[in-house]
């Protein structure tokens, strides 16, 4: 963004985390309105994408990936960033059965209602929970979501951003009311949180993670990252790196491997094929335009080079991003 006053950049001083996350973009994939009555354990399997909870009322606990419990009240939020299998549980010794083997309801395109609550049990006990999945696009931030926690709390952000307070009250509202449009508005109100979320978790410095975001952030390595990530598709050379940086070759090559764990040409191989893994199995864009948007000369120069990182083909992207849909 160009400063009017000062004829500057100002883009050039902002913190390089904060600028690449400009990129981010969480789309949902599907949706669920889900209730149930004590006791009840319902597991969420392992999934490519992020996974969204949102308590609309009653008490339950998140059994994380980890296994530890977690208490979930009504006004709760969690973000699970990578997806990791899970379960939301009444207490901790209920019996947990898979999501998928609950009968759903359609209620619009990409929303479902899961209702197993017991007509024994008061209404008043029962678990409302919106639930979203979602496909976590940071463009060439890939990085930034191994580095999150397994589970990130709404409630551990709203003394920074209390703009997400009336979010999660409008969410509740809608949980809890029988009018038109409702499954829409919260899929879009989860997909606001979700976001929130995130940028909070940066905003807050990222926690204690180190390595790539300590790099990004180090202003002579940041300036590389930076360029690399905006243009991901360059022939980069090991001597254009180094002098975008400002040093020799050698500093810098021990100085980017010391920071990010992998050589600076490695790391941009892997950028490079993170991105085609997901245009190809997840934007469904055709390999050729993949491998030219890439900077490849040809398609089977981009298949070799896919397949040397990955371990497979780039044909086979679609399907196993589908299998673990």
């Amino acid at each position: 963004m160009l400063d009017r006053t000062s004829g500057t950049d100002r883009s050039l001083n902002a913190d390089p985390v904060s600028e690449l996350l400009l990129g981010m973009r969480l789309r949902g994939a599907s949706y669920g309105k889900l209730r149930y009555s004590p006791p009840f354990g319902v597991g969420f399997p392992h999934s490519p994408d992020a996974r969204f909870h949102f308590v609309a009322s009653g008490n339950a606990l998140l059994r994380s990936p980890s296994g530890d419990l977690m208490s979930l009240s009504c006004g709760d939020a969690v973000l699970l960033p990578r997806g990791e299998e899970h379960a939301i549980v009444s207490d901790s010794a209920a019996k947990v059965r898979p999501l998928d083997s609950f009968e759903t309801v359609p209620l619009c395109s990409g929303v479902c209602a899961i209702d197993a609550h017991s007509e024994e049990t008061c209404r008043s006990r029962d678990v409302l929970v919106f639930t979203a999945r979602m496909q976590f696009e940071l463009d060439t931030m890939h990085p930034l979501v191994e580095l999150m926690p397994q589970v990130l709390f709404v409630g551990s952000l709203l003394g920074r951003q209390p703009e997400i307070r009336p979010l999660l009250d409008a969410m509740e509202r809608e949980m809890t009311a029988v009018r038109a449009g409702t499954a829409g508005i919260l899929a879009r109100l989860a997909d606001v949180v979700a976001a929130s979320v995130v940028r909070g978790w940066v905003e807050c410095g990222c926690g204690d993670a180190t390595g790539w975001v300590a790099a990004l952030r180090d202003e002579r390595l940041g300036r590389v990252l930076s360029a690399l990530h905006r243009n991901p598709g360059h022939d980069w050379t090991l001597a254009e790196m180094a002098a975008q940086m400002g040093s020799s070759r050698s500093v810098f090559a021990e100085r980017f491997a010391a920071a990010t764990g992998t050589t600076p040409l490695r790391y941009v191989s892997t950028l490079r094929m993170r991105l085609a893994a997901q245009w190809i199995g997840q934007d469904r864009m055709p390999i050729d335009q993949v491998a030219r948007r890439l900077g490849y000369r040809s398609q089977a120069a981009f298949s070799r080079a896919y397949k040397r990182v990955t371990g497979h083909p780039p044909g086979q992207a679609r399907k196993l991003r589908d299998q673990t849909s």
